[in-house]
């Protein structure tokens, strides 16, 4: 199975095109974070987060430019940077929650995802670590809060 889901390896053995483009961005990505002088990182990785957003197709840009509001509102311990190629936010350097645009991933709706970092584990046994995105509703946006705090606590 694919990282998206969709897009399928050319050969049925190795990476799609999407994956073999969001390594590259990912590896774009520590070399220019490596390059960055250290008082100025915090800054720039913001500013490539904000322009990756506003390259978005309409859709997903109100989607992210809202996530990245509530995230940097409810979450300011958690810094933006860019993960694979999309808007995410970590703490200590390593991801805690990341967008993913579904018009840059070839799906139907975009997603907002947590990695382990986010401890939303519970003693059910069973919790999302994604949430598919087509718009944020009030109540969508009290629950992304919610998590989002959760997950940076």
């Amino acid at each position: 199975m694919t990282m998206s889901g969709s897009a399928e390896p050319a050969s049925g053995n190795g990476f799609s095109a999407e994956e073999r483009a969001a390594m590259r961005e990912r590896a774009a990505e520590l070399r220019a974070e490596a390059d960055r002088p250290r008082g100025g990182k915090a800054a720039a990785a913001e500013l490539d987060v904000m322009a990756k957003i506003a390259a978005m197709a309409p859709a997903d840009r109100a989607v992210a430019e809202r996530i990245h509001a509530i995230v940097t509102t409810h979450a300011p311990e958690l810094s933006p940077k860019l993960w694979y190629g999309q808007p995410a936010y970590a703490r200590a350097g390593k991801v805690v929650c990341f967008f993913r645009s579904g018009d840059a991933d070839k799906e139907p709706y975009s997603t907002f995802g947590f990695t382990a970092e986010a401890s939303l584990d519970d003693d059910s046994g069973l919790w999302p670590t994604s949430y598919a995105v087509t718009e944020l509703s009030e109540g969508a946006v009290a629950a992304l809060t919610a998590l989002v705090q959760r997950a940076a606590g």
